[in-house]
């Protein structure tokens, strides 16, 4: 069984996902690597050349065609975005939501502007969470609200859940 971290950027799907990987003796996967690595362009670049949709589009298009087994999967927070993608990570796996509340997501991301989020001109990272979180929460089998917690203690809660 895989299990698919998602969430906004600043949850902590990477750090979470690669502590998991190892607790649970599973392989790891960023989704944010695997499109850039088949794109050969950084995500700032993709969203630069293609806009949002196109991006959100490629990154539908990777994730809904990959094989994962066994493996802990950190996606990208647009993911949900993607309805044939979710579909695609739910059928072998249970779905993390790493729920962070926005004023803890504006100290943890410093490099909005250079991170490569999906994230229209002019939004603040809040109206993104209230924008996303819906999606989050829909395509949810267990939300951890990891707001206040450690990532270690992340990692034991997704352990304790799944």
């Amino acid at each position: 069984m895989n299990v698919i971290l998602i969430g906004m950027p600043g949850s902590g799907k990477s750090t979470v996902g690669v502590l998991l990987a190892k607790a649970m003796l599973k392989s790891f996967v960023d989704t944010d690597l695997l499109v850039q690595i088949k794109q050969g362009m950084t995500l700032i670049e993709i969203i630069g050349q293609k806009g949002i949709d196109g991006f959100v589009n490629i990154e539908n298009e990777i994730i809904k065609n990959q094989m994962f087994e066994n493996t802990v999967v950190a996606t990208g927070g647009s993911v949900v975005y993607g309805k044939e993608a979710m579909e695609a990570l739910k059928q072998n796996g249970r779905v993390v939501y790493l729920k962070v509340d926005p004023d803890e997501l504006e100290k943890r991301v410093q490099n909005i502007t250079t991170r490569g989020i999906a994230m229209p001109e002019g939004y603040t990272l809040k109206e993104l969470y209230l924008e996303r979180a819906p999606l989050y929460e829909r395509y949810a089998d267990i939300t951890v609200n990891c707001t206040k917690l450690t990532v270690e203690e992340t990692v034991n809660k997704i352990i304790e859940t799944v």
